[in-house]
């Protein structure tokens, strides 16, 4: 092996600040890192993946889930998180993009917040000592998914409290 490139990262065991599901899509990850950073989670687990919370609201196939679970679970053994951030986002190409929902953001808004609620209570049900969190991301924000909000709300827009960073 040769060196290739020097850098300095501490080499003992962590605690994680919490576990971050996210989708891999480029378009958000700076703004994913931006919310990160103010939400004082400086050592994240990273779980970037296709469709981030897709895959355990509504996964292509059983792997997919269970894959993400073990994910999770291995967070908790191994760096003891407390701690799940689940994410979706706008536009997202594993939903079929914003032309999916025929430009239409607000059921845009609506179906992914149906999807991070069903996502926080798989993982409230099998992981029962995690908190978890899920936001949407859209090209001008984070939105807070509020688990409490009344799901008859009669306005999609009134289910998101805007929380966090604007996207750069």
């Amino acid at each position: 092996m040769r060196k290739v490139f020097h850098f300095d990262s501490p080499p003992g065991p962590y605690i994680a600040d919490a576990a971050v599901l996210c989708c891999f899509d480029h378009r958000i990850s700076t703004a994913v890192q931006k919310f990160l950073k103010k939400q004082a989670i400086e050592r994240p687990d990273m779980i970037v993946v296709a469709g981030g919370a897709k895959t355990l609201a509504s996964p292509r196939n059983d792997f997919e889930q269970d894959f993400i679970l073990e994910q999770v679970r291995m967070s908790i053994r191994l760096h003891q998180t407390k701690r799940v951030i689940v994410m979706s986002h706008s536009d997202c190409a594993t939903y079929g993009g914003l032309a999916h929902f025929k430009g239409d953001r607000d059921a845009e808004a609506a179906h992914h917040r149906s999807e991070l609620l069903r996502a926080a209570e798989l993982l409230t049900s099998t992981f029962s000592a995690i908190s978890v969190e899920p936001y949407f991301i859209k090209f001008d924000g984070v939105w807070e998914v509020k688990v409490a909000d009344d799901l008859k709300s009669a306005s999609p827009k009134a289910s998101f409290n805007v929380r966090g960073i604007a996207s750069p």
